[in-house]
């Protein structure tokens, strides 16, 4: 079920002929609320998972002409279109959905629920990129203030050191190489009472595994320094007048997001060896040089779900949309 459809509808404006690049094909939700809303549209679906690409192929295989999927990073995305002969400046509006989709949550074997056991994997793209280090390399590799690290810049863990601590603890006497044996491990560094004592945005008890498991997710796929290729990618493509919409789920995203519309220079935030993120000082590359701004809002705040929509899909209680128009 695609998140705040209406809004992004509302908000990207799309019109006959328009050109649309759904950066997060997913489980094609978005791309098949466009294709029925607008007849004469075409959708370019970019996906780095190759399961959702061979959706996509099939989604174009019912809409020929209409739907052109591209397999991919954020990052990769430039060269993409430069191999079909589609131009800078050339794209009415993008939707970026970030984050991991419901698909990749709900499948067991990608490693990336801790209700559902299966291998730690966490890969968003493991079949492209086999030698890729998973979830489970990092938990039984990493030092335990590397991992402390990772948890708190990437899951604003509080108890990160107490969690890195259990699972160097653990290693030692076997290798972690399942979700629920993580679970388990990050459980037992609390007291018994606590590990459903959290509360989401819904107010129901959240396991104190959720940001470990968040945590290693975005570690594993780059997601944050991918997240900026991507909307420098959108910043390229889009045409004077188009539109961006960006969903994100947490506050990482969410602040990168707003900072890079805002013109700040997020090409001055470097990654250590373990790709932490951090700021250092320099002009913002978000600005032109006379100081005008890429970006106009089109809301003065960040959207957020209706209560019927969360109601609906309870994945959409964290969600955030901020929408821009391309000067």
């Amino acid at each position: 079920m695609p998140v705040m459809i209406k809004e992004v509808l509302h908000y990207l404006d799309i019109h006959p002929g328009h050109v649309v690049l759904d950066m997060t094909f997913g489980g094609g939700g978005h791309t098949k609320a466009v294709l029925k809303a607008i007849s004469d549209v075409t959708v370019l679906a970019l996906d780095r998972d190759p399961m959702a690409i061979s959706l996509a192929e099939e989604l174009a295989k019912e809409n020929p002409g209409r739907v052109k999927p591209f397999l991919g990073l954020f990052s990769e995305l430039e060269s993409l279109l430069s191999c079909v002969n589609v131009k800078a400046g050339s794209i009415d509006a993008v939707l970026l959905d970030a984050g991991c989709s419901s698909m990749q949550l709900d499948q067991a074997e990608r490693g990336f629920s801790l209700s559902k056991d299966g291998p730690l994997d966490m890969r968003m793209d493991g079949v492209r990129f086999s030698d890729m280090p998973c979830a489970a390399d990092v938990v039984n590799t990493l030092d335990q203030q590397a991992l402390a690290s990772i948890l708190t810049a990437y899951g604003e863990e509080r108890h990160a050191r107490k969690i890195a601590s259990a699972i160097v603890e653990a290693r030692r006497v076997n290798p972690i190489t399942r979700t629920q044996q993580l679970a388990s491990v990050v459980a037992g560094s609390f007291p018994s009472a606590a590990v459903y004592a959290r509360k989401d945005r819904l107010h129901r008890p959240a396991h104190v595994a959720t940001k470990t498991f968040q945590a290693l997710r975005i570690f594993v796929n780059n997601e944050l320094n991918e997240l900026h290729a991507g909307l420098q990618a959108a910043q390229t493509v889009l045409r004077s007048g188009g539109r961006l919409c960006v969903i994100t789920f947490h506050s990482l995203e969410d602040r990168l997001v707003k900072r890079f519309l805002q013109g700040d220079d997020l090409s001055n935030f470097e990654h250590s060896h373990f790709g932490l993120w951090k700021q250092r000082t320099g002009k913002s590359a978000g600005m032109k040089k006379d100081g005008s701004g890429f970006w106009h809002p089109l809301s003065k705040k960040v959207i957020t779900p209706e209560k019927d929509d969360v109601k609906e899909n309870a994945r959409a209680r964290s969600a955030k949309l901020r929408v821009a128009l391309r000067c």
